[in-house]
């Protein structure tokens, strides 16, 4: 075949270094939402739905053929980790988690999702990231060990 070719819908979260609240700030926060779905696209991954609350992020996007998860998701810390930096002299100190979490998501399911990640800060009125992360791996059928899951 001549031609490569494919579809690939990913779910991706991660939160900020022990879960600190450093997108407190609304416009800050929805800024970082618009960076990172800038930061998918100048990797060639279409951005669906960027959304979160102070501690965490999520993203729906496309994963491009020749990017790999871990490399978007170097990227999308990176790039956000210095321009938050500049952004505002309170967030000097701001990082990104260490680790994430990458879900598969179906067609099916696009739309779901997208709505999930919208509606962010009613579902967390009520769960906390790390309850929604636990079920987002248990609903994924990933085993994982607390010890390591949280920094």
């Amino acid at each position: 075949m001549p031609q490569s070719l494919s579809q690939i819908f990913v779910h991706i979260v991660f939160s900020t270094k022990n879960r600190l609240p450093y997108l407190e700030d609304r416009t800050i926060l929805d800024e970082t939402h618009v960076f990172l779905a800038s930061t998918c696209e100048r990797q060639r991954c279409a951005s669906i739905a960027v959304g979160g609350v102070t501690d965490h992020a999520h993203i729906l996007c496309t994963l491009h053929r020749t990017v790999a998860i871990a490399d978007l998701v170097k990227e999308l810390k990176r790039e956000t980790s210095i321009w938050l930096k500049k952004r505002s002299r309170d967030l000097r100190s701001f990082y990104w988690q260490e680790g994430y979490g990458a879900f598969s998501v179906s067609t099916s399911q696009i739309e779901t999702v997208r709505t999930y990640i919208r509606n962010q800060e009613r579902h967390h009125a009520t769960r906390s990231f790390q309850d929604e992360f636990r079920h987002l791996l248990d609903r994924h059928d990933i085993e994982y060990d607390e010890r390591y899951v949280w920094d």
